[in-house]
């Protein structure tokens, strides 16, 4: 039989291997998944007669090495950080490999290497990175075979809760990494394209500039800019688009809301608190704020955001229990990050009963014959339950599938890469949609930007 080695069985590890156990016999596959935490493999593939657990240390040469010299294909679900040593074991025992993540810098060093072996090494294959790539150049290549030009692509993903399960003022709650969630938009201004001039929001400003989405059936949705747009412009082959923006959707009232963590300082992650473990949550408030020695913490913070009693701005603030003074941080050497995260999941945390939401939406805008048209895509999926989530869905099944062909000898191109080529895209898109994600089309009336107002 040939051995699929999957490497980590996490959170998204739950369809990726659902879809190789269906698979198992018709495709003459074992599935051997290896993670630090064999239960966590053990309860994944079950007793099924054509899969194993094993313990695998990815930091553990002999044990890393000896598993992947007995792969036919190796698919590493690991942080993106530590796919590099198991892509060389790759390079070296010659095998194929399959990931998720955003090809680094280390990833793409082998890229020479892999090419040279004949092997695949495909990246950027889960959701966003992924199903994004994948669906927008699809309908760029359209447009394109059908002697349009591109002048327009916008492109929002979000990690959402399902609506049934939206039971806070935030319309939020965890699908994924928290700590991603409170960090997100640091470490530079996002950067865009916007009718030619290009447009900058420090992290300052960032969730203060945000534009609005609608989707039939699921409402009103806000959308802020992710970090660098710009880059996608040789990658998608636009590099003469006038407009390229690419952001990460929520709910409207959502961004308002997080700035109010922004200004106080609390997303900082670069030092660390003093004796966080032994303040509490109001404590925590209290730090970022004015000394005053009449004035309650809430008072100073009302004071501080220039928030009204009744606005709703504060009912959200009243409903993370931020101004406990009981409830204890119990952080060594806590960055206001790490705290504000620790506050958060006690409330954005989903309940087992709980179910996710990803929601995608791209425009695309084109000139052919002299007249503007405009293309907007979107996609809807739903999680079942806390095992099989809409996450795991739309990230797995796309590393599943590019495997399996891969295997199969259907994507044979070589080289360290992402799903951007007509070989891959075409026939991972088909198979998508035997599964529910597909994405509607319609056609809709160009914005009409005016470039004097750019």
């Amino acid at each position: 039989m040939r051995n699929i080695l999957i490497i980590g069985a996490g959170k998204s590890a739950s369809y990726l291997i659902k879809y190789f156990l269906d698979k198992s016999t018709a495709e003459n596959l074992h599935i051997t998944v290896g993670d630090i935490n064999i239960e966590n493999a053990q309860k994944l593939v079950g007793n099924h007669p054509n899969a194993s657990a094993i313990f695998l240390d990815v930091f553990n040469e002999e044990n890393r090495k000896g598993a992947v010299e007995k792969a036919a294909i190796v698919i590493s679900m690991l942080p993106a950080r530590f796919h590099i040593e198991v892509a060389k074991d790759c390079v070296h025992f010659g095998k194929n490999m399959v990931t998720a993540s955003y090809i680094s810098k280390e990833m793409q060093a082998l890229d020479e290497a892999v090419k040279e072996k004949g092997l695949v090494f495909m990246n950027e294959i889960g959701v966003d990175p992924g199903i994004d790539h994948m669906s927008a150049m699809e309908v760029i290549d359209r447009i394109r075979d059908n002697d349009g030009k591109m002048i327009l692509f916008e492109s929002f993903t979000g990690g959402l809760v399902a609506p049934e399960s939206d039971t806070n003022l935030w319309n939020y709650k965890f699908t994924w990494n928290p700590r991603n969630v409170v960090l997100a938009g640091q470490g530079g201004a996002a950067k865009f394209i916007q009718e030619g001039t290009y447009k900058y929001i420090p992290y300052n400003r960032l969730f203060r500039r945000t534009e609005f989405l609608n989707v039939e059936g699921y409402g009103k949705f806000e959308a802020y800019a992710n970090r660098d747009s710009l880059k996608y412009r040789s990658v998608y082959g636009l590099d003469d688009i006038l407009t390229l923006y690419r952001g990460t959707i929520r709910r409207v009232g959502f961004s308002r809301a997080w700035q109010m963590f922004v200004i106080l300082g609390m997303t900082d992650d670069s030092y660390t608190i003093e004796n966080s473990a032994e303040m509490s949550y109001r404590d925590f408030v209290n730090s970022f704020l004015p000394y005053s020695p009449t004035d309650s913490v809430e008072l100073k913070m009302r004071h501080n955001l220039k928030i009204d009693q009744d606005d709703t701005l504060w009912e959200k603030l009243l409903e993370l229990d931020l101004f406990n003074p009981n409830k204890k941080v119990e952080l060594a050497n806590a960055t206001p990050a790490q705290i504000l995260q620790k506050i958060l999941m006690d409330s954005w945390s989903l309940a087992p009963e709980d179910k996710d939401m990803i929601v995608m939406y791209h425009k695309f805008g084109y000139e052919k014959d002299g007249e503007k048209h405009q293309i907007e895509s979107k996609m809807v999926i739903l999680g079942e339950d806390q095992t099989y989530t809409a996450m795991a869905k739309t990230v797995g099944l796309p590393v599943a599938i590019a495997a399996l062909k891969i295997l199969n000898g259907e994507i044979t191109t070589p080289g360290v890469q992402l799903p951007i080529t007509k070989e891959v895209y075409t026939p991972i898109l088909k198979e998508l949609k035997e599964y529910g994600i597909a994405f509607h089309e319609e056609e809709v009336p160009y914005f009409g930007y005016d470039p004097a107002n750019m």
